[in-house]
């Protein structure tokens, strides 16, 4: 683990849910699976976000999880999703997780329609009343809505957001939004753009992959981190065709079921997530059994 000055730098692993068969929540492992990523060389979590599922949980389970994840790691090294349809539901997740100690949360714009620069600024406005530093998450494929830099400058202006997870894929924004907004930190948003955005100048990583192989994501991180190209490139090539499931709309089965395949218990999804295709298992489990025959982990 690095030392962080601020709790949402670093490597901190949006974390999968462990379900049971009867898709019931297994904090136990859950839990466990925090202290896992931590022991490995990761900072910190980031629970109830999409790869966390939180959209299928209910009001307890959702509250359940942040508990646990500050239990097995401590508080500043948890980073709680607080997305939800409405702005005043967002903020009621964000008190409850400076009540319970996190360190910081993650927060979509409105994501059940495609929300206006008015609607969002005045959802950021809404959410912030609850105190707690916020990493706004932009994801326009699955929002609709694009925070672009100058959407981001304004509200990093007027003190809503600290950081951006940067979701959108194009690595030229990283420049603008250092241009437009120089004191917002640029959290890597997709595993597959991560040496880019690493050398670009991010100053955290809010990863997938590492669930399954975190101690060998970490060097790749802190190698982009440090600018070590020669290093970072030869693993970042061996890890990329797993890295770019995290873009993809069944990111949630395919990590899962790289997690079940290094000995991790991913488990399955809830509905609607439906298990993998043959063809599409086939292709993660190729691509997973190569990554730990060449002794990543």
């Amino acid at each position: 683990m690095e030392n962080r000055s601020k709790p949402w730098h670093g490597l901190m692993v949006a974390t999968a849910l462990p379900l049971r068969e009867d898709l019931s929540i297994d904090h136990d492992g859950f839990a466990g699976h925090c202290r896992w990523l931590v022991a490995n060389d990761c900072d910190g979590v980031v629970p109830n976000g999409s790869l966390g599922e939180y959209q299928t949980l209910s009001p307890q389970e959702r509250a359940k999880v942040i508990e646990t994840a500050v239990e097995a790691v401590g508080g500043p090294n948890v980073m709680a999703g607080v997305s939800a349809y409405g702005a005043a539901e967002s903020r009621h997740w964000a008190e409850q997780a400076g009540e319970a100690g996190c360190g910081s949360v993650l927060l979509l714009p409105p994501n059940s329609y495609r929300a206006d620069e008015r609607s969002v600024v005045e959802h950021y406005r809404e959410v912030a009343k609850a105190g707690m530093p916020i990493v706004a998450y932009n994801n326009p494929y699955d929002t609709k809505v694009d925070l672009t830099p100058a959407l981001l400058a304004r509200l990093h202006e007027e003190g809503l957001i600290v950081a951006v997870k940067e979701f959108s894929g194009d690595v030229r924004r990283a420049y603008e939004i250092a241009e437009l907004a120089p004191g917002l930190d640029l959290l890597v948003g997709s595993d597959d753009v991560l040496l880019e955005l690493g050398v670009a100048g991010a100053v955290g990583w809010i990863a997938g992959y590492p669930n399954a192989l975190p101690a060998s994501s970490a060097a790749l991180y802190r190698a982009a981190l440090a600018g070590d190209v020669e290093s970072a490139l030869p693993l970042y090539r061996t890890l990329h065709p797993l890295l770019r499931w995290d873009s993809k709309t069944e990111f949630v089965q395919a990590i899962k079921l790289s997690m079940d395949l290094a000995g991790r218990h991913g488990g399955p999804c809830r509905h609607p997530r439906q298990p993998l295709t043959d063809e599409q298992a086939a292709i993660v489990r190729a691509a997973t059994e190569k990554a730990l025959a060449e002794g990543l982990r």
